[in-house]
């Protein structure tokens, strides 16, 4: 018969106390603790943190974060990411000996978040991948290529004239109130169903105003494939500050695997002017109209992190399209001129072409893109002088209005570049399919609409809309393939535009009709 045996350990309490204190080990950790000595709006003074690193991320007492900006010899200059109210002097602060980063991951699709990745939607709690520093060096060189792709945003002026390329950087300038974010967003709407995650950043907007560009998203559909990224204008200037790289972090997880990514900034003026404020009060030596001297580079180090990666690399793209809001059309302002310089080209929104119901008033003089026709559907080659012929236009009808006598071809040019204006407009957030955009712009440079009188020409464009099925399959799949239309195609395609649109033409008028009147 076999006894039990009961360890005396394991009924003894103090034997229990007095082996568990002998198994112990001591862990030695450093931790560095210092205090806020003052708080200022969107910044604040820390003292006792000798070894901290330059942008290294420090948690408050209170569970909110802040950007270690300036290492003075007695304190810190720290950036708050939190509302100043939040923070007072005497609260504990520890390094946490990481730099700011954000959770990144295929769940952020179809979510709003703030630059911190807490999400702003209801939607509960956001499952991430990893998390990635919202600062990275920008691609080398050799892991680059060249823009070849376009992409396209459903806007003719914009796929005709001013093509954008993925991996492009194309920034949008403007007057205020005139439609630079409804062509941002037109051309986010434009990428259903193209495999192109969407990314847009509001920096310092109204909570209206996001929250309208929200409720278009979520109606065309277009937030399966968006991330909205939200710095509000009543949030600190630090969090509005940190915004786009934020934002740019998360675009950079989906082009590492081999995605193509549209971001938009909306705007980058109140980021500049949110890391004015930060200067001024961290007692940095102010510039030119009171901005940094790196003002410029910190626009910099964020677009040129917009690529096309190489093929080695998975081949994926950023295009970003960085907005700006200029004052009295002044274009040569400091933010707008820096950001010119940094980007590959700019669409230019006019005012005046606003106010005469040009819409979208862009003005295609002032607008330019530097990759070209490199980055645009070989298709578009067909209508490749369209933009020197509304140039003309525009030169003559200014010389027009002094009253001069104007010869026939003179005449000529004018009435057809009024076509070449009423066919650029465009109804906002709606998007044309580059079949339909060829169909319009080719009739109308072969002189289909010149017969055809101002107030039939949108009845007219949209019978053309209607009938682009009529162009046969084969031509289509070749447009859409980036194949040059052939000559029998482009004859095909004119003949059933000319079918179409005579019942809108009238007579062309003589020069007896023209004495008679």
């Amino acid at each position: 018969m076999s006894t039990l045996e009961i360890d005396p350990i394991a009924i003894d309490p103090f034997k229990q106390i007095s082996a568990g204190i002998e198994n112990f080990r001591f862990s030695m950790q450093l931790r560095e603790i210092g205090l806020v000595t003052s708080v200022a709006t969107g910044i604040a003074k820390v003292s006792g943190l000798p070894n901290v690193g330059f942008e290294e991320l420090l948690q408050f007492q209170n569970g909110l974060f802040g950007i270690a900006y300036n290492l003075d010899e007695e304190e810190v200059g720290v950036i708050l990411l939190g509302k100043d109210s939040l923070f007072k002097a005497g609260d504990e602060v520890e390094r946490t000996g990481r730099v700011m980063d954000i959770p990144v991951g295929n769940a952020l699709i179809g979510r709003v978040v703030d630059p911190l990745g807490q999400p702003l939607d209801d939607k509960g709690r956001i499952q991430y991948d990893k998390r990635l520093p919202i600062e990275s060096p920008a691609p080398a060189i050799m892991d680059r290529s060249a823009v070849s792709v376009p992409l396209q945003t459903g806007i003719k002026v914009i796929d005709a004239l001013i093509p954008i390329g993925r991996g492009q950087r194309e920034l949008i300038v403007g007057d205020r109130e005139t439609g630079k974010t409804a062509i941002a967003i037109a051309a986010i709407l434009n990428q259903f169903d193209k495999n192109v995650v969407c990314i847009y950043c509001a920096i310092g907007q109204r909570a209206s105003a996001v929250a309208k560009v929200i409720a278009n998203l979520e109606e065309k559909g277009a937030m399966k494939y968006t991330v909205v990224v939200v710095a509000e204008g009543n949030d600190s200037p630090g969090i509005e500050y940190i915004a786009p790289y934020a934002a740019t972090s998360i675009a950079e997880f989906f082009m590492e695997e081999g995605r193509d990514v549209l971001i938009v900034y909306d705007d980058l003026i109140h980021h500049a002017r949110a890391y004015r404020e930060l200067s001024l009060l961290l007692r940095r030596p102010p510039g030119r109209e009171a901005f940094p001297g790196d003002i410029f580079y910190i626009h910099s180090r964020l677009l040129e992190r917009a690529t096309h990666l190489s093929d080695e690399l998975k081949g994926g793209s950023i295009t970003a399209l960085p907005i700006i809001e200029t004052e009295a059309q002044n274009i040569s302002a400091y933010i707008p001129t820096n950001l010119i310089s940094i980007t590959d080209g700019q669409i230019y929104l006019s005012p005046k072409l606003f106010e005469l119901g040009v819409l979208p008033a862009v003005d295609v003089g002032k607008s330019v893109s530097r990759v070209g026709d490199k980055a645009q559907l070989a298709a578009y080659g067909t209508i490749a002088k369209l933009k020197l012929e509304y140039a003309q236009f525009e030169e003559l009808e200014t010389f027009a209005r002094f009253g001069t006598r104007l010869d026939e071809n003179t005449r000529k040019t004018i009435e057809h570049g009024k076509r070449i204006r009423e066919c650029l407009k465009q109804e906002e957030l709606q998007q044309l399919t580059a079949s339909e955009q060829i169909f319009i712009l080719l009739s109308l440079k072969e002189g289909l609409l010149d017969t055809i009188p101002i107030e039939k020409m949108e009845d007219a464009e949209n019978a053309l809309l209607k009938n682009t099925t009529s162009i046969p399959d084969e031509i289509q799949k070749n447009i859409l393939s980036n194949k040059k239309l052939e000559e029998n195609d482009t004859k095909t395609i004119l003949q059933i535009a000319q079918n179409i649109l005579a019942p809108f033409q009238e007579k062309p008028k003589t020069d007896a009709d023209q004495n008679k009147k």
